[in-house]
């Protein structure tokens, strides 16, 4: 068998676990107000668990209702009423072979101070009142100009510390009364997991949560027994474990999930927190405290990047600190490590860099890699492209009442959903072969449809195949390659090189009709000057149209697509300025990809002007206004312009044909310009929508 100790057992406490394939805890909003698991958060569980993983650690649960909130849709093991809801979900995790184990969570100092009381109210409230959940969420988005002025709760800490990068909350130092009573709710919720037949639990002690805050001398600067050496830090958390085993007994399975280097030193601030020496050390004293497992991990909300990479990470490059605890310690070791293929995981498994391959968002992408790959089709695998889209949709979409989603899975969240076999043959043409254009093409041919797919280019992948020149955007094109894959598997002709018109589309009298000829960046001519040949777009720049050198070029827009050719340009040996209109730096952008390429911007001496209008181009210098209320009009010297203020859609042809078929769909870009999910998700929905 290839990656035979991939495929291996190996115990963790007294639990056989199948494999070593683990699906990490991730939340992504599928709960409800109680902490109850919907049927559409047992769906997603069970659908992993059925792609043949191992281990599934569920999302964070929380043992507080009152300040340990940190959605309103999450799991929750804080009261007696949740075993049997969760024995369920365990049923039907254990009925394919899986184990489960339920991480136990309090966000702490991360937390937001709009839910802090606001749970234990919601759920009242819903109980009582059916409409209640529709009317918070109308209300909730405007929680977030509370948040932004300070006007809600203080969230809990180990001592009064700075605010969380991410939450930005101000905390309170907690009473002593109040540790004790948490270490009580975390032993309480470990028993309820016990009664409801989960096999074990993990202690959230990563990513800046509130266990981290007591490790951390940066947020524990407490004078009392919970504070100071690393001793008393670690009380908080040994002081869990030991209650947790008086209540649940020795067999019980306790991880701990750890991050063994606060990185601060990688964003510049060396001074705080705690790095890799004394990360191991506290390793070594939980395995001497009794746990059954290290769940290795790394940094906090505050060094966002560094536990959650954006895809200019290489696959791998934090297994040392893995690798340096398994080095001290004989418990098993598991960790995530940015792995993205079965011979990577293998491989780490081989030189002992780790006992468990732990997998988040490749599980979110492909619930079924781990099935793929011991079958010996791992070229079926969509693999995660590291997009960092699911978080960004799940924080954006609790505020809504929805959950996070997968630029390359639209089924996220629909595991439940199973395809109509109706197609009976008929012909179905998809004009383009984007993301849109192939997950349509995907999902009708696995409906039975003769499904073809005309695309003018000589390969499939749309704009997303200019990310090939992008510096760190080479993971974006593994998305390309396994949809294509996908469709092609399916059963899709895919025709390259030919460009659809309507007599083309007419000779296969197709029963139903899909555009997705996307988009164009933006030219517009209301711009003076943006004829002269010194203008260019950034796709011009990125397709290799236009090459520069030793130019001075501006970059009008500091969206990432701007930010990331501005990176582009500078490397080729140009002196690069980036103008943006508004008063911040790539407005509306997730924040961790703008937290990725500035330090490189700045290495690269990018300038960038904010407040800026583009008003005017000439030759030699482009006229600028400032934004604010003096509009002061200024040159700046440049040879080249290079415009990303947008993408307009490519519809011609579906404005050309709307009127001659009936059945006829426009998805991607080429109905309304977005991002990958929103080509996939449109795709897979006009796909499953034709009858």
């Amino acid at each position: 068998m290839q990656y035979e100790t991939l495929f291996s057992p190996m115990n963790i406490g007294q639990v056989t676990i199948k494999n070593r394939v683990v699906m990490a805890p991730m939340l992504m909003g599928l709960g409800q107000f109680d902490g109850t698991p919907t049927a559409q958060l047992m769906d997603y569980y069970e659908e992993r668990a059925k792609g043949g993983a191992g281990l599934i650690i569920t999302e964070i649960t929380r043992v507080d209702d009152k300040n340990g909130a940190s959605a309103f849709a999450q799991l929750a093991m804080s009261k007696d009423y949740h075993v049997e809801p969760m024995r369920e979900m365990v049923d039907r995790i254990h009925k394919h072979g899986a184990k489960i184990f339920v991480q136990l969570h309090h966000p702490g100092r991360q937390n937001l101070g709009l839910l802090v009381g606001t749970v234990p109210l919601s759920i009242w409230m819903d109980k009582h009142f059916p409409f209640y959940s529709k009317l918070l969420y109308k209300i909730v988005p405007a929680g977030r100009v509370l948040l932004k002025h300070h006007l809600v709760p203080r969230v809990l800490s180990p001592s009064k510390s700075e605010r969380s990068y991410f939450s930005d909350g101000t905390n309170r130092t907690m009473r002593k009364s109040e540790i004790k009573k948490l270490i009580g709710q975390f032993a309480e919720a470990a028993l309820r997991v016990k009664q409801s037949g989960a096999d074990g639990v993990e202690l959230h002690a990563s990513h800046g949560y509130l266990i981290q805050q007591f490790l951390s001398p940066n947020t524990n600067r407490r004078t009392d027994d919970y504070g100071g050496s690393l001793e008393n830090r670690m009380r908080f958390l040994t002081e869990i474990i030991r209650r947790i085993r008086k209540k649940c007994g020795s067999e019980f399975p306790i991880v701990v999930r750890l991050t063994v280097d606060e990185c601060y030193d990688k964003i510049g601030k060396p001074e705080k927190g705690f790095g890799l020496e004394e990360g191991v050390r506290i390793a070594k004293l939980l395995e001497q405290a009794g746990i059954d497992a290290i769940d290795v991990s790394s940094a906090a909300y505050d060094t966002f990047n560094y536990w959650l990479e954006p895809p200019s990470f290489e696959c791998g490059w934090r297994a040392y600190m893995a690798k340096a605890v398994k080095d001290e310690v004989s418990i098993p070791v598991i960790a995530a490590n940015l792995i993205r293929s079965a011979e990577q995981a293998e491989q780490q498994l081989l030189d002992n860099v780790q006992d468990f391959i732990s997998l988040g968002r490749p599980m979110l992408a492909d619930p079924y890699w781990t099935q793929k790959v011991f079958e010996g089709n791992e070229k079926a695998v969509k693999r995660c492209v590291s997009c960092l889209y699911c978080i960004e949709s799940m924080q954006n979409n609790a505020f809504e009442g929805s959950h996070g989603k997968c630029s390359v899975n639209p089924m996220l969240g629909r595991e439940n959903e199973e395809l109509k076999m109706n197609g009976e043959g008929k012909t179905v043409v998809i004009v383009g072969a984007g993301p849109g254009g192939l997950t349509a093409a995907e999902t009708l041919a696995k409906r039975g449809f003769n499904t073809v797919v005309l695309e003018k280019s000589a390969e499939v992948g749309g704009q997303i195949m200019l990310a090939k020149h992008i510096p760190f955007k080479e993971k974006l094109l593994w998305c390309v390659e396994d949809l294509n894959n996908a469709a092609l598997a399916a059963g899709a002709q895919i025709k390259l090189n030919t460009k659809a018109d309507k007599e083309l589309v007419e000779s296969f009298s197709p029963h139903a009709l899909i555009i997705a000829t996307g988009g164009n960046s933006v030219k517009p001519r209301l711009i003076p000057g943006v004829g002269l040949p010194n203008v260019c777009t950034v796709t011009e720049v990125l397709n290799g149209t236009v090459s520069l050198s030793g130019k001075k070029v501006a970059v009008i827009g500091s969206g990432m697509t701007g930010l990331e050719t501005a990176e582009m340009i500078a490397e080729q040996g140009n002196k690069v300025f980036v103008v943006e209109m508004a008063d911040t730096i790539a407005p509306g952008t997730w924040m961790q990809h703008r937290d990725d390429v500035l330090p490189r911007l700045k290495a690269n001496e990018v300038e960038i002007l904010l407040s800026k209008k583009l008003v005017a181009i000439h030759r030699t210098f482009i006229e600028i206004e400032s934004t604010g209320m003096r509009k002061e009009r200024t040159t700046l010297e440049c040879d080249q312009v290079v415009l990303s203020i947008g993408v307009k859609s490519e519809n011609a042809l579906y404005n050309e044909l709307k009127t001659s078929f009936k059945n006829i769909h426009i998805i991607g870009d080429a109905c309304k310009s977005g991002r990958i999910a929103q080509a996939t998700e449109s795709g897979y929905l006009a796909a499953i929508s034709i009858e």
